[in-house]
């Protein structure tokens, strides 16, 4: 796993050079084939959530699995309803939970430390995907957050001192990490911090976070289900896609229903930023606290 994931690292932090400067060729914001990667890369290494919930259903005893998707689907629309009412709250709370995720998830191995400390340590290394975009293209992404009907950014205690102190602990959380292990993981943690800050200075925000969050975050979350399904990787793959294309199919047909709907009322990019980030919330949520409660029972188990 460890050679596997330093290989995509450089496949990644080599693709972030090459294609980074190419954008700048262009002119458009391509909000199309960003909502078409997240729907069929990004949304999917969420899509065996269902085999992750009957597993987490049997550590507590319960043999429906009826309840797990209940509660799965009320938490989603439990985090739309209160962002229509609370946009800033939630979308704020939103972003301190996605950096801690992307952190944790990102890390390559087992962090033994005591939790409050890696938890710390996790949130500090994931905040990058949130703050480069903010420091090297505020104006672009604080329009993002306003059609989210989101403004804290644009207070002045997000300045730029402030962004560049949180990004530098953010890349000594990577360092502090990886303090302990060899040659390679170093490296990865580097090559991600680096591959962040390049996609953020040449290409837009949205475009940024979609190459990033599909091509990196999902496709390393993937390759841990593919290796937790199969030892072998062409098996496991393969066992992979058949398991997760009906949720991903479902999610994608939602996320495209709510844009039709929404277009009625916003400018369908508008309507696209909305969904992308609204619906991602409303799937984070019960993701992270599924992970969470599964990892936490296996431990005591």
């Amino acid at each position: 796993m460890e050679k596997i994931n330093f290989k995509h690292s450089v496949i990644f932090f080599n693709f972030c050079i090459l294609i980074s400067p190419f954008y700048l060729t262009l002119n458009f914001e391509p909000i199309i084939f960003c909502l078409f990667l997240i729907l069929i890369l990004g949304i999917s290494h969420g899509a065996l959530d269902n085999i992750k919930g009957k597993k987490l259903l049997k550590l507590f005893g319960y043999k429906s699995t009826v309840s797990f998707y209940l509660i799965y689907i009320f938490i989603s629309f439990l985090i739309i309803f209160f962002w229509l009412i609370f946009p800033n709250t939630v979308l704020f709370l939103f972003l301190i939970v996605a950096s801690y995720h992307f952190g944790k998830e990102d890390t390559v191995f087992y962090l033994k430390r005591k939790f409050l400390i890696s938890e710390i340590l996790f949130f500090f290394k994931g905040s990058s995907v949130i703050l480069v975009p903010l420091l090297l293209q505020r104006d672009k992404t604080n329009e993002i957050f306003r059609i989210l009907n989101f403004n804290v950014f644009e207070s002045t205690v997000f300045n730029d001192p402030f962004l560049i102190v949180i990004l530098c602990l953010s890349f000594l959380s990577s360092l502090l990490i990886s303090s302990q292990k060899n040659i390679n993981i170093k490296g990865i943690m580097i090559m991600d911090f680096l591959s962040i800050i390049i996609l953020n200075l040449f290409l837009t925000p949205v475009l940024a976070f979609t190459i990033y969050f599909c091509f990196l975050h999902s496709i390393r979350h993937t390759i841990t289900l593919i290796f937790d399904l199969d030892k072998s990787i062409k098996s496991g793959l393969k066992k992979f896609i058949n398991r997760a294309i009906p949720l991903t199919l479902v999610t994608g047909v939602i996320f495209l229903f709510a844009i039709y709907f929404l277009n009625n009322f916003y400018k369908l990019d508008e309507a696209i930023y909305k969904v992308i980030f609204i619906g991602l919330a409303s799937l984070t949520f019960p993701h992270i606290l599924l992970e969470y409660l599964l990892e936490k029972n296996e431990k005591r188990t």
